[in-house]
């Protein structure tokens, strides 16, 4: 299919509360377009870039670290271009952008490819169980088992006590929240009352809040920075940061028997924000509007050079979040160039393939930490709309540090030797490499070998 000169028309949906049903093949998905890494051959972007055009900002290697997850190393990635219906008037967040039916379609093929399966229903069960596995636990999700969502809610009530979520900054799409939460309850027979979503260094609108405690998400429990407590007995430990202040995980983490962390694929004035930098906003101080700053840990992002020592990848390591944490997710719906931009269909629309000047309308979903923030790296590196608005990223490669220092976290590139603020030395955290181009989007599995990435691409 050639993605450069057409554009899909969404078929009618019908909603199955038992989960999406498709068929797996070994590179993509049959039964909805057939979309996979293996089409992508013959793509052009709206440039008119080819394969043999590219010259790559991150140097090529072989893939670094050892994949994980029910699918080692996987990353699926569902795609619906009608699916965001925005026209660049008003707020981007309007509830009216969004086919809903569609991204809970989106959702659940994500879940049921990520795991290999056909439905939502066995993909939750499988998930959890992979991830219980790698624990040391047998059996998946018991009833009565709490879950928290890491949202990023970073451009809602930034300055103040604001509850309306009126801003143009990016945060979590509040239709793909919603969408997870049906799933996790439909497909994963998980009750709601036993569902946290959390941010504690922001406040999550009130329309938010409303439309994911409707139905059957009735129940759903949201933790801001109102009302997080922070567990005293839960200090973050870090490996080599010196922070002036004592930083604390909330109780919701603490407290819960697995973490999903919902990032928002999208630029920031360091470089990117993926799911890694998104647990800036789950931890307390005595300055819960401006916790990170209060850590002292912007500076080490925004001054890293390849072979530092990386705050991100202590987060990543570190026991509570890292070993409780079953899935991981990008809401790409709508993907701007930085974190503290207004949102425009300027500045947002995409024009590398399958995109071609529009919005992205694609979420991602991986078991393995390093792989998905890798994927999304090598999309923001190389889209035109992005780096063009960017001059963190733009041929920026040291914002693939803390990457390195996670794949080869057994022996870090800084010389660092990791713990998981538990007392316990890390030894793996996934799998890191960069695509072949941007064009056929191919990592190593995808190219047949036995270690590395897979992207899978699920065009709903």
């Amino acid at each position: 299919m050639d993605w450069s000169k057409s554009k899909l028309s969404r078929r009618k949906f019908i909603r199955l509360a038992s989960g999406a049903v498709v068929g797996i093949s070994a590179f993509g998905i049959m039964g909805c377009s057939k979309g996979s890494v293996e089409q992508m051959t013959s793509l052009q972007n709206s440039s008119g870039e080819t394969s043999s055009d590219y010259t790559p900002v991150f140097p090529r290697h072989e893939a670094y670290g050892k994949g994980i997850g029910a699918k080692p190393g996987r990353v699926a990635w569902t795609h619906d271009a009608n699916s965001v219906k925005w026209d660049g008037s008003g707020y981007w967040w309007d509830l009216s952008h969004f086919d809903e039916p569609a991204i809970l379609q989106m959702t659940q093929k994500g879940i049921a490819t990520l795991a290999g399966v056909t439905t939502a229903k066995e993909g939750w069960d499988i998930l959890f169980k992979a991830h219980n596995d790698l624990c040391g636990k047998q059996g998946g999700y018991s009833e009565g088992q709490k879950i928290a969502i890491k949202a990023n809610i970073n451009g809602a009530a930034e300055f103040d006590d604001d509850y309306s979520g009126r801003s143009h900054h990016s945060y979590t799409n509040p239709v793909a929240l919603k969408a997870l939460l049906i799933s996790l309850v439909q497909d994963g027979n998980v009750r709601p009352e036993n569902i946290t979503v959390f941010d504690v260094t922001r406040i999550f609108p009130d329309y938010m809040q409303q439309l994911c405690q409707d139905g059957v998400t009735k129940g759903v429990n949201f933790v801001s920075r109102i009302n997080g407590v922070a567990d005293m007995n839960a200090p973050i430990v870090w490996t080599a940061h010196e922070s002036d202040v004592i930083n604390y995980l909330p109780t919701c983490v603490t407290e819960a028997d697995y973490l999903i962390n919902l990032a928002t694929l999208k630029g920031h004035d360091y470089g990117i924000t993926l799911c890694a930098k998104n647990h800036f906003g789950s931890f307390i101080n005595d300055y819960r509007l401006r916790a990170p700053q209060q850590a002292q840990l912007h500076g080490n992002v925004s001054r890293q050079k390849m072979g530092d020592y990386s705050v991100l990848t202590d987060l990543m390591g570190n026991y509570q979040l890292d070993e409780k944490t079953m899935l991981y997710m990008f809401d790409a719906l709508i993907c701007p160039s930085g974190n503290t931009v207004d949102i425009t269909a300027e500045n947002s629309t995409w024009k590398q393939a399958p995109f071609n000047n529009s919005f992205t309308a694609s979420l991602f979903f991986s078991q393995d930490p390093v792989a998905i923030d890798s994927v999304g790296a090598d999309f923001l590196m190389n889209e035109p709309t992005v780096i063009n608005n960017n001059s963190a990223l733009k041929n920026n490669p040291d914002v693939e540090n803390y990457l390195h220092e996670a794949a080869l976290i057994d022996n870090a590139p800084s010389g660092t030797t990791y713990y998981n603020g538990n007392g316990t030395i890390i030894k793996n955290l996934g799998v890191h490499e960069h695509w072949n181009n941007p064009q056929e989007k191919k990592y190593s599995r995808n190219l047949g070998k036995a270690e590395g990435i897979e992207l899978i691409y699920i065009d709903v």
